[in-house]
């Protein structure tokens, strides 16, 4: 029988749910695959189909490693990355220009020989549009201010100005392009009441 892993466990304190208050903590390298786009992710055509093309993919490198290498685990959840070409026109008004990244954590013995072999398999069966932008890459985030939000996504400002103080009160500090925001959702967004989605707001820092 094959043991499953469970990143989720294993790195419990990036994906704390139960503790709403910010902690500081260093965030290590993760293997991702992921995709860029931009436009209202509520609305973009092109941010549905990113996100339509990344589950497939995820599933179908998870059963080749259970197949291949006999190691199986459970795939994780989305995340984002979220930003505008000049921050200062950041909005949650606005939200047609915001520019995002969205991708899922792969455990380190993923090769990116298993990821392009999986997009070939999925394109045999699924016609993806977005699924030739897929990319498997190395995300560093190092140090980094995270806290847990409940809720729905238009409440987030006030627990991101939560996060923004400790970060300041701390001393460390972020320009919002090179650090960008990051959400983590560990809810299903099609499942479950907007009022009762957790959401991790992470922030690197220096």
């Amino acid at each position: 029988m094959v043991d499953k892993l469970d990143l989720k466990k294993d790195f419990k304190e990036l994906y704390k749910v139960s503790d709403k208050t910010p902690v500081i903590l260093n965030v290590p390298k993760q293997k991702v695959i992921s995709i860029e786009g931009k436009g209202n992710p509520n609305t973009s055509l092109e941010f549905k189909n990113a996100v339509e093309a990344l589950f497939p993919v995820a599933f179908k490198i998870k059963f080749t490693s259970k197949k291949e290498l006999n190691k199986d685990y459970t795939v994780m959840p989305l995340e984002g990355l979220w930003w505008t070409e000049d921050m200062k026109d950041f909005s949650i008004e606005n939200k047609d220009i915001w520019l995002w990244k969205v991708f899922i954590v792969q455990p380190d013995f993923i090769t990116e020989t298993m990821f392009e072999s999986s997009i070939e398999e999925v394109k045999k069966k699924k016609d993806l549009p977005s699924i030739d932008k897929l990319k498997f890459e190395t995300l560093n985030e190092g140090l980094s201010a995270q806290i847990l939000h409940i809720g729905s996504y238009n409440n987030e400002p006030k627990t991101v100005k939560k996060l923004h103080d400790f970060i300041a009160e701390k001393g460390y500090s972020f320009d919002g392009l090179v650090q960008k925001h990051h959400e983590i959702y560990l809810s299903d967004m099609r499942k479950t009441a907007s009022e009762k989605l957790k959401t991790i707001l992470r922030q690197p820092v220096e």
